[in-house]
């Protein structure tokens, strides 16, 4: 939209990952080096973990596009919320095997031939598990019994498992011991630093044609680190609006003003929020509740408008203490006189639920 007014031949901050925009800030480099150390060793699993945006995506694209395929096959694993044999069911898939009304025994034979296919023609299987946290242990499981899988001495497949941060605690678990060994290498990506943020900026606009315009000055680019906090997916959404906005308002030289304004209206746009409805039935008796949750995890309820009995109440307070015993991540709870939806489980929102019913009990005495 607003390309040609800047002089660029493609929009340089896109949030899709795109390998021919890659940055090699040194955090970056370094996650690289590890992948290209894994892919020789030719076995063994390579972790790399990394903030959401961190660009984790990127980099494992940009080295799967530079893979010679004449020696490596790679597949990839992006649906990770299942169970144990639909996750071997997909990695199957992502190599071509028919499942299609298999059982598990039938797809491991299947499996497994294909690999060795491979193996008998020079090449080697790479598998890339993305959103690797989201696996459950039992598919972790199978994807380390996969690696089991040898022709003579030689390892049939290695796995690049790429995930959020959460996923180094769960490779902490004990029912990861034999999984962690065989991570030959693992790294985590961190945000990046004031300099390298300029520097990333000014490389993805080269990338995109710029001839010199947009111009940030130097505390517009402070101002962008601060909002952004280092991170390549955060950068990219605050440049875009900062560059739509210019574009709107004909101006293509930006301040720390500018990034300010639009950081408000960013954060404004996306602060969480989670609405949760109890009505009375029978009597006709409403009460509506309205939380927010902000980015800065302040909790905000209103505990004047609060109606709710008892037994809601007691009903809440049960699912709250499963939650915490890690029995529920997500679900809806249908209480007798109400429904509450639970978007997301987390120390927040947990905490936004605890006051709630606090609230409710005190109200009651």
């Amino acid at each position: 939209m607003y390309e040609s007014f800047y002089g660029l031949t493609s929009k340089p901050f896109q949030l899709n990952p795109d390998p021919s925009f890659y940055y090699a800030s040194k955090q970056h480099r370094r996650a690289m080096a590890y992948l290209e150390y894994g892919l020789s060793q030719n076995e063994g699993f390579i972790v790399v973990t990394g903030e959401v945006g961190a660009g984790k995506t990127t980099i494992v694209r940009g080295l799967l596009n530079d893979l010679d395929q004449t020696k490596v096959v790679a597949g990839q694993l992006v649906t990770t919320q299942l169970g144990a044999e639909d996750t071997l069911r997909m990695v199957a898939a992502a190599f071509g095997v028919p499942t299609k009304n298999a059982g598990k025994s039938d797809m491991l034979l299947s499996l497994e031939a294909y690999l060795i296919d491979v193996t008998r023609q020079g090449k080697r299987c790479l598998l890339v598990v993305d959103e690797a946290q989201n696996l459950t242990p039992r598919a972790v499981e199978e994807l380390r019994m996969l690696s089991n899988f040898q022709f003579g001495t030689q390892a049939l497949l290695q796995s690049f498992l790429i995930g959020q941060p959460e996923f180094r605690k769960i490779m902490q678990s004990h029912e990861m011991v034999q999984l962690r060994q065989r991570v030959i290498a693992a790294c985590h990506i961190g945000p990046m630093d004031r300099e390298e943020t300029q520097a990333y900026i000014e490389h993805r606009l080269r990338c995109a044609g710029s001839t010199g315009l947009p111009r940030f000055d130097s505390e517009a680019y402070d101002a962008i680190f601060q909002a952004s906090g280092g991170v390549p997916r955060r950068i990219n959404a605050h440049c875009d609006r900062l560059l739509l906005s210019g574009y709107l308002n004909g101006k293509s030289e930006f301040s720390r003003t500018d990034v300010e304004e639009v950081a408000r209206e960013i954060k404004e746009e996306t602060q969480s929020s989670v609405s949760m409805v109890a009505s009375r039935v029978g009597d006709g008796e409403h009460a509506a509740m309205s939380m927010q949750l902000s980015d800065s995890n302040v909790l905000e309820v209103d505990l004047s408008r609060l109606s709710l009995d008892a037994s809601t109440a007691d009903q809440a307070s049960r699912v709250i203490a499963d939650m915490k015993s890690g029995q529920a991540e997500q679900r809806m709870i249908r209480i007798e006189r109400g429904i509450l939806r639970l978007e997301r489980n987390n120390a927040a929102l947990l905490s936004l639920l605890q006051q709630l019913i606090d609230a409710v009990r005190a109200r009651q005495q």
